[in-house]
């Protein structure tokens, strides 16, 4: 069920929440060629936090900070590339919970039309984490 498990490096851009944040930053990405590969947006209260992996990274964070954003940082996560069945988030779960793994944060993409999904995992051992799932790949 799991196809790939590898190691990337998320941006993460904490500011205050406004209207037409997510348009500002994929604007960013676009005029640079820029592909966001995973993203994810929240609010709380009058903050905004945005997580989003690319294709280029460090020309993104220097983009940003060139628009005045302060709080951006580049974390470690790891992308399982799963098939698109049920069960298949639930081995991963399974596996990092019979290992007593904590999950810090983890966000799915998936595609209707079968194939595979994503799940962007951030855990208390990336290491040990990815060396787990690769046993599991097909």
């Amino acid at each position: 069920m799991i196809r790939n498990v590898s190691i990337a490096e998320e941006i993460v851009i904490s500011t205050r929440n406004k209207v037409g944040l997510l348009a500002d930053v994929s604007a960013i990405t676009a005029s640079h060629g820029i592909n966001i590969d995973a993203i994810l947006g929240y609010e709380s209260g009058a903050a905004a936090r945005i997580l989003l992996i690319t294709n280029g990274n460090l020309l993104i964070i220097n983009e940003l900070r060139k628009k005045k954003y302060k709080f951006i940082k580049e974390t470690e996560v790891l992308l399982v590339e799963l098939t698109n069945k049920p069960g298949a988030l639930k081995v991963v779960a399974t596996e990092l919970k019979n290992n007593k793994i904590d999950i810090k944060y983890v966000y799915v993409t998936s595609c209707s039309c079968g194939g595979s999904g994503r799940i962007v995992l951030q855990t208390a051992n990336n290491e040990k984490t990815m060396s787990l799932l690769s046993r599991y790949m097909s």
